[in-house]
């Protein structure tokens, strides 16, 4: 008796022709580029093409499962060629990789890595990390795995080139590994979400750290709910385990994901063994983690523990100034400043205790959503950049696939009585909005504060008739404290360099009007077309607040 194959399912016919597809984005400039530059790498992209459209043929046609999944493996061979060829003609990387890059170098040459400032690294395209204080941070912020991948690849090139290597190389590696450990007819999602798409080889190509970490805590987010199920970590689960300690170590995103993970762990297990069991288990994770943590650090600890510390806490620490998509859009963009800054960090922070806090005592209904809840805080802090955001989305996926709710259905909650009572459901609301309001209070005193200074041009000195050598303000301090300001214009978003002080106070008191004169960066202005909105600013760090106003320069 013959038995016919069972044909595939037709969302997964779909989702491996949405993986294909997704394949084209970013692909034709990507080409384009090789076209001038690189005739093989040009080559291959022509032949990624073909293979592209053979894919999506075979993918609506094929008739057994097993056949679909040799397509999705070709797929997934089509995006790590583009991935790599992409990578062969951009690989200059940013000021992520080259600081990366750069504390390979002190490393191997046997420097210090923390607390170095290396500003010959920016400029000349290179981004600007700009601070409150009126200055930049020439510094490397981030945990050491990095550095410490990238010094054996320093042989590649100067510059990023070697950080960018390795972050791209972890985003391929990341990517094979998930798209093996998901269920087979799922498998296309990896391909598209961390390859297709085209926005996590971009980070890779710029040598960002958090793809190395991201890369890392694939194994761990997998199937997280299992971790030490029976009350034993075994193989698996020690890995996940160092995974975790290892990703800490990359970068400082995991900080903020491994509390709703270990928080999940405990629920499940404790649901499962009980409270003792649970805690030990819990216990060995974070012992592992944290023994794989320090191994990886140790290095830095002993040969420059201040630095080091230090350096790791950077980007909580640093004071940049205000950028990213999230809430703090409306003190740059919608109003003209706030004398309350601070409190985008303080809403934060409430914020990402309130999400823990509710993860704890709605663990079944939360617990899917373990990979995405961290990252919620981030709208409300002062640095929202979407990048935080979108380099986990890969961690989304596996938990989607692999940690679904009836992982939770058995979890420890606690039950305080009102939240189990006749009446649970109303409390249950009322708890929620409990815990949200004083991050939904900090925001709204951020949102609403006033700009402390009032600015107004009262003379322009030009290089040209297109651009400007000098410009005087008159700056009123409105405020109740002595403020030290920092100015900058810019056209667009984001931040232009700081213009330099020529004369006028460095401490403006309370209720006084002071007249400053300033010089732009680089000794000149080009003023912008006509009908270009110039947005002037100023910064300061103590209190931390911003003042802004539209000026009039036009050429002529």
């Amino acid at each position: 008796m013959t038995v016919t194959p069972r044909p595939p399912a037709q969302w997964h016919r779909v989702l491996t022709l949405l993986a294909d597809v997704s394949l084209f984005i970013g692909t034709r400039s990507v080409w384009a580029r090789a076209a001038g530059h690189l005739l093989p790498v040009a080559a291959v992209i022509s032949a990624c093409y073909a293979s592209i459209l053979v894919c999506g043929v075979l993918a609506l046609v094929v008739r057994r499962e097993r056949s679909l999944a040799r397509i999705d493996l070709c797929v997934l061979v089509t995006a790590v060629v583009l991935a790599l060829c992409a990578l062969t003609l951009y690989h200059q990387g940013s000021d992520e990789a080259d600081l990366t890059a750069q504390a390979a170098r002190e490393l191997v040459a046997g420097h210090a890595v923390y607390g170095q400032s290396w500003p010959w690294l920016f400029g000349h395209g290179v981004a600007l990390t700009p601070t409150v204080t009126g200055g930049y941070d020439f510094t490397y912020g981030y945990p050491p795995l990095a550095p410490l991948l990238t010094a054996p690849l320093l042989w590649l090139g100067h510059g990023g080139t070697p950080a960018t290597v390795v972050a791209t190389v972890a985003l391929v590696v990341g990517t094979v590994v998930l798209w093996r450990l998901l269920p087979r007819p799922w498998r296309p999602a990896a391909t598209m979400v961390c390859l297709g798409f085209g926005m996590l080889p971009v980070y890779g190509r710029l040598g960002y750290p958090a793809i190395l970490a991201l890369a890392l805590l694939v194994p761990v987010v997998v199937r997280w709910p299992r971790i030490g199920r029976g009350g034993r970590l075994g193989p698996a689960g020690l890995a996940q385990a160092a995974c975790l300690g290892a990703a800490c170590a990359a970068q400082q995103l995991p900080w903020f994901l491994a509390p709703f993970l270990l928080v999940g762990i405990h629920a499940v297990r404790r649901g499962e063994l009980g409270a003792r069991a649970a805690a030990l288990v819990v216990l060995r994770v974070v012992g592992v983690a944290v023994t794989v943590w320090l191994l990886i650090n140790a290095y830095f600890v002993v040969s420059e523990p201040g630095a080091w510390f230090t350096g790791i806490a950077l980007p909580l620490t640093q004071g940049a100034v205000l950028h990213g998509q999230g809430l703090v859009d409306v003190s740059l963009y919608l109003t003209d400043g706030s004398d309350r800054l601070d409190w985008y960090g303080h809403a934060s922070l409430l914020l990402a205790g309130a999400l823990l806090v509710l993860f704890v005592l709605f663990v079944r209904r939360l617990g899917p959503a373990a990979t995405v809840l961290p990252w919620c805080a981030f709208y409300l802090a002062t640095r929202s950049q979407d990048g935080y955001y979108l380099m986990m989305t890969p961690l989304w996926l596996a938990a989607a696939v692999t940690a679904p709710p009836s992982e939770f259905a058995g979890a420890w909650q606690p039950a305080p009585g009102p939240l189990s009572g006749p009446h649970r459901r109303p409390a249950r609301v009322a708890a929620v909005v409990l815990l949200l309001t004083p991050a939904l209070v900090g925001s709204a005193l951020a949102v609403t504060g006033t700009p402390p200074l009032r600015m107004r041009v009262a003379g322009v000195h030009r290089a040209s008739a297109a651009a400007l050598s000098r410009l005087t303000l008159l700056v009123t301090n409105a405020g109740d404290s002595t403020l030290t300001p920092h100015f900058t214009l810019t056209a667009g978003q984001g931040m232009d360099p700081y213009w330099t002080v020529v004369r006028g106070p460095a401490a403006l008191p309370a209720h006084t009007t002071a007249r400053y004169e300033l010089r732009p960066p680089t000794g000149t202005y080009g003023l912008p077309r006509p009908g270009a909105r110039i947005r002037l600013r100023a910064f300061t760090s103590s209190p931390q607040t911003l003042s802004s106003t539209y000026v009039r320069l036009r050429p002529g």
